[in-house]
């Protein structure tokens, strides 16, 4: 006779109840306004979101330990796919970022999303002990390898997230401040110089090293988005006019005019939280900002007692990806960064984006359920 009981625990010991209750805030907030935004795609929207969360019971269900075991090669592979794509990739809208394997088109640079911190924090795991300077100079290099073949497609976004995840590792195994305050003071130098010199450097004729011409374009419009208002500058333009126009409360459920005139581009996607802004108002937004806050406080309080050094320096990576995900998304929808395409976490449709999320939740909830086995 089959044990209902015992089997109904086996299923939800992995869970982490708090970690699931916000999950299901930001995605059921989530399925309303995407009923707005876009409801001729809800069916494949619904389809996402409850593979995305069998995948997260999945991870969930693994030791911290299996996931240590194919960090390495999940880089390696992930790094090869990469190169790959490099000389033999499809080219699509003027990118190379598909690679073609047959029976579908992959985009390996989101394996890294999630490859990286693993590789990170199981390099630093055999590190533990005798760490050195110059161990942090080798994570460096790890990093940024892949990194530069991703915004070398280009994929400006995904480069930013990928870096965001390998930093976070690299900071919370002890990065010094004397390697921080000079990249960040070289960095602020930069960003004052473009808004100083701007006519100069923004003139047509100028090139940007390093940067294609659509890159220097959107930083250039996100300066002076009247500079281009029908062309790079359309974007942020009319994402600051539908968040600017819901006020306190917004205008009502599907009642944006914004949205539903088609003035707002991808409003299903990266600009998802200006659909937020003009039919919620500011209060739908600061509950999203809660919830995020509240996704962010628990993944760090997990990290912070977990167990082994490669789970706190995963849990630490995996958490603070949600924070750069909203952060730069926010940033773009309010014209205080580039656009560089980066969605709203689990809002924003997608399937690809909202897997490798909750991927990394189901990690968080892994890291959880071994901390609970540990013996006191």
């Amino acid at each position: 006779m089959i044990d209902i009981r015992g089997l109904a625990w086996r299923v939800i010991r992995p869970i982490d109840p708090a970690l699931l209750a916000i999950i299901a805030g930001i995605l059921g907030f989530a399925y309303i306004v995407m009923m707005s935004a876009s409801p001729d795609r809800m069916s494949s929207h619904l389809t996402n979101i409850i593979v995305s969360l069998l995948v997260m019971w999945l991870v969930a269900t693994q030791e911290p330990q299996k996931l240590q075991n194919i960090a390495v090669p999940l880089y390696v592979v992930g790094f090869l796919l990469l190169v790959a794509v490099a000389l033999f990739g499809d080219v699509s809208k003027g990118a190379r970022r598909w690679l073609n394997i047959g029976v579908a088109r992959i985009q390996p640079s989101e394996l890294m999303k999630i490859a990286m911190p693993l590789m990170l924090a199981w390099y630093f795991q055999k590190r533990e002990g005798v760490l050195k300077v110059r161990d942090f100079f080798v994570a460096i290099f790890i990093l940024m390898l892949p990194v530069a073949l991703i915004a070398k497609q280009p994929d400006l976004g995904t480069a930013i997230l990928v870096l965001g995840a390998g930093f976070f590792v690299i900071f919370f195994a002890g990065l010094s401040w004397w390697l921080i305050v000079p990249a960040g003071v070289l960095g602020a130098v930069a960003v004052a110089g473009v808004i100083m010199y701007q006519s100069q450097i923004c003139a047509p004729e100028v090139q940007w090293p390093g940067l294609h011409d659509y890159q220097k374009h959107r930083v250039c419009t996100l300066l002076d988005p009247s500079s281009d208002p029908r062309g790079k500058g359309f974007h942020t333009i009319q994402s600051t006019i539908a968040v600017g126009s819901g006020g306190m409360i917004g205008k009502g459920w599907r009642n944006g005019t914004q949205t539903h005139l088609d003035f707002l581009p991808e409003r299903h996607t990266d600009f998802v939280l200006a659909v937020v802004s003009e039919e919620f108002g500011l209060a739908g937004v600061l509950l999203l900002l809660v919830l995020y806050c509240l996704l962010i406080g628990r993944g760090l309080l997990i990290a912070n007692s977990a167990p082994t050094l490669f789970a706190r320096l995963l849990g630490g990576s995996i958490t603070m990806i949600f924070f750069t995900y909203v952060f730069v998304n926010m940033g773009m929808v309010s014209g205080i960064l580039p656009v560089v395409g980066v969605p709203l976490p689990m809002v924003s449709y997608g399937g690809t984006a909202l897997l490798t999320l909750c991927f990394g939740v189901g990690i968080l909830m892994s890291i959880k359920h071994q901390r609970r086995r540990v013996p006191r």
